[in-house]
């Protein structure tokens, strides 16, 4: 159930367009999705002792483990193949740098891209990909 799990925050515009774009490319249907704010990310974050109050990181959950930030966006494009996967060499870069881009791009998201009133609702055929 928890592989290839990704948990976003629901109502940030820029987090929605990273899971429509995974949709978008994984036709076989391998990612699914939870919002970090609906009932299956707050029990997951639980589970893996993370802050059920903060949302400034996505989750990757595979294989029983999570991944958080920088490592966890890459481990995306890696398992979602094809170009994205070429990213994956960017963990050479040191993680304390990678991570520090992350969060300044976490920490504006909302001004950025803005925000939505409420979690995304995915359409009929998408509904089984989410949690």
């Amino acid at each position: 159930m928890n592989s290839n799990l990704l948990l976003f925050d629901g109502v940030c515009n820029l987090c929605n367009g990273v899971v429509q774009f995974v949709i978008r490319h994984d036709p076989a249907g391998r990612f699914r999705f939870a919002a970090l704010q609906s009932d299956a990310g707050q029990t997951l974050l639980q589970q893996f002792g993370l802050s059920t109050t903060q949302f400034d990181s996505f989750v990757y959950v595979r294989d029983g483990r999570f991944y958080t930030e920088s490592t966890a966006a890459l481990r995306v494009a890696r398992d979602m193949g094809g170009a994205m996967s070429l990213l994956w060499g960017l963990m050479i870069v040191p993680r304390f740098i990678r991570d520090a881009v992350y969060r300044l791009v976490a920490r504006n998201r909302y001004r950025v891209f803005g925000k939505q009133d409420a979690c995304m609702i995915p359409t009929p055929e998408l509904k089984s990909r989410f949690l």
